[in-house]
């Protein structure tokens, strides 16, 4: 990171200036077979295609609040900055009844009903596929970010960012608190690789599965439904992965 960056949306925009096609994040679910790597140009272009959907399809404001009712996904880390680079508040597994847009995976759509705002589904499918059939009164991600803008300055600068377990952090709080947790997870800077199996509805889980691999350089492998491996499986992926720390 800089010593200027000051929000998640910052982090990335460093990352992309220092080294755009190393890996980023390398997604996993050992319940479907999946694998997703994306590198910080790929990763950030989604991002961009997903804050331009927020700012200009769904007319999210800075300090507006976005229910992310998601697993630990490479398409929730998506989401996490795109709502950092917009300055919309995102509110991990929060009350859609309290949220301007919702998003949501297909395991809680009917809870996401509860917002009055926009709501937004993601199948979660493989390659980042559509829903067979669009659930009803939701948008269809898959359909619509695709013709999405391939860039977005964020202007924001960050007040409150995040929401966690009930705790509230400013994009500043995120960026400290990551780069504070990089040592305790063993990220050294590039060349560190952090597989994490933790769930996303935790600060531990979000630091070790995004926030501080991207604050210190590093990369994460992101491993959904984990317990599905067993251990020798598990040793052949930190190896093929070259992995240097674990998370579970």
């Amino acid at each position: 990171m800089n010593a200027t960056d000051r929000t998640p949306a910052d982090l990335l925009t460093s990352a992309l200036a220092a080294d755009p096609g190393r890996p980023l994040v390398t997604f996993y679910d050992d319940a479907t077979g999946e694998r997703v790597e994306l590198s910080v140009a790929t990763f950030a272009n989604w991002v961009a295609k997903t804050a331009n959907l927020l700012e200009g399809d769904l007319s999210v404001e800075p300090g507006d609040r976005v229910a992310l009712l998601l697993p630990a996904h490479w398409q929730t880390a998506v989401w996490l900055l795109a709502c950092a680079s917009v300055g919309a508040v995102a509110d991990v597994a929060g009350a859609p009844a309290a949220a301007d847009v919702v998003v949501s995976g297909p395991d809680a759509l009917e809870a996401a009903r509860a917002c009055r705002g926009e709501r937004v589904a993601l199948a979660l499918r493989p390659l980042g596929g559509r829903f067979p059939q669009p659930p009803q009164g939701f948008l269809d991600y898959a359909v619509e970010v695709p013709g999405q803008g391939d860039r977005f300055t964020s202007r924001y600068g960050g007040e409150s960012a995040l929401i966690v377990a009930g705790a509230e952090f400013s994009g500043a709080e995120v960026v400290q608190k990551a780069l504070a947790d990089s040592a305790g997870l063993d990220l050294t800077g590039p060349g560190s690789r952090l597989l994490s199996g933790l769930p996303y509805d935790t600060w531990e889980g979000l630091s070790a599965g995004l926030f501080a691999p991207l604050a210190s350089g590093g990369s994460v492998v992101l491993c959904r439904n984990l317990e599905r491996l067993d251990e020798g499986a598990l040793a052949k992926r930190i190896e093929s992965e070259k992995v240097t720390a674990v998370r579970r």
